[in-house]
């Protein structure tokens, strides 16, 4: 045998062991080792160790669904968003802005799915009008396009949200085998929510939506949604003429005339009673600058209830880059001035007057706020005491530009039954209201210059309440030309859509210049004779 065998470990003198270490330590420390506190204490770091594995891939799924969790898609003509985020009760959103939101209960699981639909394509919206079977293909593609949308949406989510977890893991373990093993956590997460959605898909809730924002007072839409089932071939009809209207707004008026006016002459667009028309917008862009707009005019009902979700439809204004000048309409509340008065280019005027691109402007809103009244001339015209109020407010206003230190240029009201009290204060009067232009001279004042009052249609096609008849309202406005004088030398009128054959129309009319007053004669005196 060896003599190194029998050989027992070296210990100095004081019983340590080769490392240095007492003796009495190392055994306690092995006996430790197999103690019930140690195998607690072990289990006790596994624990935390998979809460935070649990937490890290948690925290990776959120910021991959945020990162990723939305495509954009085509839905029929349309252009839409789609996207998905963590729900307690599965549901799907579709948004319609400005207009509000369908809630359907479309699927179980913690997924929500939202379709937020946005602007209409131009080349495809131009297809539907050039083909008249392509609106029921149209319709029966919308589907497929839905579908396609939906399975790009959920590879891109669960390529995101693990690809997002494998990161954040990476980061916070700096150990592969962890951050894999969070990554497969978050797959099975993202694919299992998604999986689950998908299995349980009820195609029957599109037919029982919950409506939210505006359409809740849209009666008209939601009567014409539910007609679709019953009268499908009708609704269709009316969706193309529709669609035909809309369509016109990028397509023919960029071949309207523009009227070559002299050098310094200021270029007005009187709008009026928007109604939330969602055709409206591209119009006035379109307009302003094709025609070297100078400033716009909004004489009121930009909005139809007032309502806080209506705010976003006025921010479109700021997209002008061009002084916005806007009274209050009987359909706009404070809440919808305010929300104009927040645009940069915009000027909310009531009851005070302004100067814009050389033009001294007076307005005031109007006095009343009743949105749940209509605006049509056959609603039964003015009561007394609503006359009333109506010619206080012209007087009002009368009042304020006869203070006015500038000689004013333009005044504006809503309603043409305000404009009375303003004969001869100002040479012309802008209003709207009505939905119906016209375009006539005030009683004049003697000793005054006369008066024109123009009330301009509905730029919004009068919004939702458009939609009831056979055909759409027709969407209106003017553009008015003013020469170095402030003096008002022509104007355009346009008008796009619901006139059968002549989609867009633009009538041009020359204002004659206005007989200058002639100071009174005085009958001579007779010489006294002796």
């Amino acid at each position: 045998m060896d003599d190194h065998e029998n050989e027992k470990p070296h210990r100095d003198p004081d019983g340590n062991d080769p490392t240095g270490r007492p003796r009495r330590f190392v055994s306690l420390r092995r006996a430790a080792a197999g103690s019930p506190r140690a195998g607690r204490r072990s289990g006790l770091r596994r624990i935390g160790a998979g809460l935070a594995l649990l937490v890290v891939t948690l925290t990776g799924v959120l910021l991959g669904l945020l990162a990723g969790g939305h495509v954009s898609t085509d839905i029929g003509p349309f252009q839409a968003r789609l996207s998905v985020s963590p729900s307690v009760n599965g549901s799907t959103t579709v948004d319609i802005p400005p207009l509000g939101a369908l809630l359907l209960d479309s699927h179980d699981g913690p997924t929500r799915l939202t379709v937020e639909l946005g602007a209409l394509d131009q080349g495809r919206t131009e297809a539907l009008i050039d083909d008249p079977a392509s609106i029921n293909r149209a319709t029966q593609s919308a589907v497929d396009d839905v579908r396609e949308g939906v399975l790009r949406l959920g590879l891109r989510t669960v390529g995101a949200t693990v690809l997002a977890t494998l990161v954040l893991a990476l980061l916070a373990f700096r150990d592969t085998r962890r951050a894999a093993w969070a990554g497969a956590l978050a797959l099975a997460i993202s694919a299992g929510s998604l999986g689950t959605a998908a299995a349980t898909v009820r195609p029957q809730a599109i037919e029982e939506p919950t409506y939210e924002g505006l359409l809740v007072n849209a009666p008209a839409i939601v009567g014409d949604v539910r007609k679709i089932a019953d009268d499908y071939g009708r609704y269709a009809e009316q969706l193309q003429r529709l669609i035909g209207n809309v369509t016109q707004l990028y397509t023919t008026v960029s071949a309207l005339p523009v009227y070559e006016p002299e050098p310094g002459t200021t270029r007005v667009l009187h709008i009026s009673d928007l109604h939330l028309g969602p055709a409206a917008w591209q119009l006035i862009r379109t307009v302003t600058e094709q025609f070297g707009i100078d400033v716009v005019i909004d004489t009121g009902d930009i909005t139809d209830w007032g309502s806080e979700p209506e705010a976003s439809y006025v921010g479109s204004i700021s997209l002008l880059e061009k002084p916005y000048v806007f009274i209050r309409g009987n359909h706009d509340s404070p809440r919808t001035a305010a929300a104009v008065a927040r645009q940069p280019n915009a000027i909310v005027v009531d009851n005070t007057t302004v100067t814009v691109a050389g033009l001294t402007i007076a307005g005031i809103g109007d006095p009343r706020f009743t949105p749940d009244k209509s605006t049509s001339p056959a609603s039964g015209g003015l009561n007394p005491s609503t006359a009333d109020i109506l010619i206080d407010s012209g007087e009002t206003l009368a009042a304020t530009i006869r203070s006015s230190p500038r000689p004013v240029d333009i005044a504006l009201v809503h309603d043409p039954a305000s404009a009375g009290p303003l004969s001869g204060t100002c040479p012309l009067v802008l209003a709207g209201h009505t939905h119906d232009r016209r375009v006539n001279t005030l009683p004049e004042v003697p000793g005054e210059q006369p008066t024109t009052l123009m009330v301009q249609g509905s730029t919004g096609g009068a919004g939702l309440r458009g939609l009831e008849g056979e055909e759409p309202t027709p969407l209106a406005m003017t553009v008015l030309y003013f020469d170095q004088d402030k003096q008002l030398q022509a104007y355009d009128d346009i008008t796009v859509g619901g006139t059968g054959q002549a989609q867009v129309n633009l009538e041009r009319t020359v204002v004659q210049p206005p007989t200058p007053l002639l100071p009174p004669t005085l009958s001579p005196t007779p010489t006294p004779t002796r």
